[in-house]
């Protein structure tokens, strides 16, 4: 398996964002209004980011031979849910910060700036998944020479 290029995460977040403030003008053009993000998308991304950190953690220490009990299969798993934890991460910052890119000439009217200083948390919050994401993602990898001379963690081929 190979790692997540940034780079991707990055046209990702960017395009979401493009697409995400056009659709936010077209709509406030129609007489919508964008309400304030809540304080509790913010706080389930950290959580995840922590639990997918933890989890990871656990992997790298199979990988460094330190925890040779834990499952070949939940350690598979936990390189999918980084993998998945930095697309959804990036595409999170695109959808927040398309909210912020909006409201930021407006920051003088109150609820503009509920709406920019609650999306900033939370693309803050997406950031950080789209991160660990990719911090796990590295250590779950299998250095060269784990599997051949038999003192590395006996996990599947490229699994890990």
């Amino acid at each position: 398996m190979r790692r997540t290029p940034w780079t991707r995460l990055l046209v990702v977040a960017l395009v979401a964002a493009a697409v995400v403030l056009l659709v936010l003008r077209f709509a406030e053009a129609r007489g919508a209004t964008v309400l304030a993000v809540p304080w509790l998308s913010a706080a389930v991304l950290v959580v995840i980011a922590v639990l997918v950190l933890a989890s990871g953690w656990q992997v790298r220490q199979l990988r460094d031979g330190k925890r040779p009990g834990m499952d070949p299969l939940r350690a598979a798993r936990t390189v999918v849910l980084a993998t998945a934890s930095a697309y959804t991460g990036a595409l999170l910052a695109g959808w927040y910060g398309g909210h912020v890119l909006l409201t930021v000439g407006d920051l003088e009217i109150a609820a503009r700036r509920d709406v920019a200083v609650t999306a900033g948390v939370a693309l803050a919050a997406a950031v950080l998944l789209a991160v660990v994401g990719l911090v796990v993602e590295r250590w779950c990898e299998v250095r060269d020479g784990d599997d051949e001379d038999g003192t590395g963690p006996t996990v599947p081929d490229g699994v890990v």
